[in-house]
C-alpha cells in the first residue's frame, strides 16, 4: 500500500490494493487510520461485483438502508446514483449524507462504475478545519447551539411524501468519536433552523455558516475514473455533486455505513 495526499485540506490516494481479495487486519487497520487522517481516501483502478464492493464497506461497520431512495435488486446496502438530467440532480448543493437521520451515516463509500468522459466531479470540505477558522465568539456560540435538520426536499425528489422522510435536531457543533476533533455541523441542504428560533431568525447566522463551510481553502475537488472507490467521514466533511456533464452517463454505487447520535 503507498499513500499520497490529495489535497492540502483533506484527502490521500491509495494504490496497491485489489479490493476483489481479502484484506488482512493490518491492511484494514491501516485503511481506517487513512481515513481518520485524512477523511477523505481515494482506492483506484477497481473491478468490483456488487457483493465483493458491499464486503468491503463492511469493513467500516454496519451498512444501512437509506431512508428515501430505492436500493438495487437484491442489494438493500447499495443505492444508485445515476444521471436523470440536471432539473432532478439530488447532490448538486453541499451537504452531509442522511444529516436529517437521528443516527446519520458514519463512513459515505462510493465505487464509480460509470462516469463521463467529462465532468461529474465531486468536490468535498473539510469541516474540521471550518471549525477552526472562526473566531473564538463564534465557537462559543454555537458551541450551545442545536438545529433542526429536515429531508423534504430527498423525499420529494424520490418521489415520496415530504413526510415520509425523518428529520432530527443535531448540535451544531459535533465531536469525532473517534479522534475527539470539533466539527462544523450544518449544510445548506438539509439544515432548516436553530433549535427555539424561528426560520427568519435563523437564517442570516445559517447563511453565513453554509458559505463559511466550503471555503476554497478547506475542499478538495475529486476527478472520477471508472473503478474508483471513494470514502470519506460524514462527520466532518461535506460533499457537493457537480452536475456539468449534460446528458451523459454517470452511474456510481453507494453503501453508507451506520454512525451514532452526534454530540
Amino acid at each position: 500500500m503507498n499513500i499520497s495526499k490529495l489535497g492540502a485540506s483533506l484527502g490521500a490516494e491509495i494504490q496497491g490494493l485489489d479490493l476483489r481479495q481479502p484484506l488482512s487486519s493490518e491492511q484494514i487497520d491501516k485503511v481506517k487510520n487513512a481515513l481518520l487522517e485524512h477523511l477523505l481516501l481515494v482506492i483506484p483502478g477497481q473491478q468490483l461485483q456488487p457483493q465483493q464492493y458491499i464486503d468491503f464497506a463492511a469493513h467500516f461497520g454496519t451498512l444501512t438502508e437509506h431512508p428515501v431512495f430505492p436500493h438495487i435488486d437484491n442489494h438493500p446496502a447499495i443505492i444508485a446514483i445515476e444521471n436523470h438530467g440536471k432539473q432532478f440532480a439530488v447532490n448538486e448543493h453541499w451537504h452531509s449524507d442522511v444529516m436529517f437521520s437521528q443516527q446519520p451515516p458514519g463512513e459515505t463509500v462510493l465505487y464509480g462504475v460509470d462516469i463521463p468522459a467529462i465532468g461529474g466531479d465531486t468536490q468535498f470540505s473539510n469541516q474540521y478545519l471550518a471549525y477552526q477558522a472562526l473566531s473564538s465568539g463564534m465557537k462559543n456560540m454555537l458551541g450551545e447551539l442545536r438545529a433542526h435538520h429536515g429531508g423534504a426536499s430527498a423525499a420529494k425528489l424520490a418521489g415520496k411524501h415530504a413526510a415520509q422522510a425523518p428529520s432530527s435536531v443535531h448540535p451544531v457543533v459535533r465531536t469525532h468519536p473517534k479522534t475527539g476533533r470539533k466539527a462544523l455541523y450544518v449544510c445548506r441542504a438539509f439544515t432548516e433552523r436553530f433549535e427555539h428560533m424561528t426560520v427568519d431568525e435563523s437564517r442570516p447566522l445559517l447563511q453565513w455558516l453554509f458559505q463559511h463551510s466550503a471555503r476554497y481553502d478547506f475542499t478538495v475537488r475529486h476527478r472520477w475514473r471508472p473503478g474508483d472507490v471513494v470514502i470519506w467521514d460524514n462527520r466532518c466533511t461535506l460533499h457537493y455533486a457537480i452536475h456539468d456533464h449534460g446528458d451523459a452517463a454517470r452511474l456510481l454505487h453507494r453503501c453508507t455505513v451506520a454512525g451514532e447520535t452526534p454530540s
